[in-house]
């Protein structure tokens, strides 16, 4: 069963975690995301600045978003890796990912997180498992042939 791109985005804006941080989705298009947080004081640490699980948090959450609007396909995070770059204690924060490299089994994705002045925060990059409920051996190899070519 092939879902929408609506479908997609309202799976995230349903999640009861996604709404408890406060994320908002400001762009949701096939590949070209854009998520929105606004800081709140429970979302601070005790330096008094986003805490860097929340970088972590909306970085994992944009990069799995841009992989889904593209594939269509649910997808878990395989590893995470993070580079904090500024600190930011007011405004609001935004988040864009994109696809490097998509296998028929793997993806690997980047994001970048900015304060609302422009200033970049944290830079992630991470490997994605696609989780496919049936294989289909022609999307399969073409996905596969595909990923040969990039190599």
């Amino acid at each position: 069963m092939t879902i929408t791109i609506d479908e997609v985005r309202e799976s995230f804006e349903t999640s009861p975690f996604f709404s408890h941080i406060g994320f908002e989705i400001t762009e949701f298009e096939r590949g070209n995301v854009l998520l929105k947080l606004p800081i709140t004081e429970k979302l601070m640490n005790a330096n008094g600045t986003l805490h860097g699980g929340v970088h972590a948090t909306m970085l994992d959450l944009i990069l799995g978003m841009t992989i889904r609007s593209t594939t269509k396909t649910h997808c878990s995070t395989i590893n995470l890796n993070i580079n904090y770059l500024a600190p930011s204690s007011t405004g609001d924060v935004v988040a864009r990912g994109r696809i490097l490299q998509q296998g028929y089994r793997t993806v690997i994705a980047e994001a970048e997180m900015y304060d609302q002045k422009g200033n970049m925060l944290a830079k992630g990059i991470g490997t994605f498992k696609l989780i496919r409920s049936e294989p289909d051996s022609g999307e399969r190899n073409r996905a596969e042939s595909k990923s040969d070519d990039v190599r």
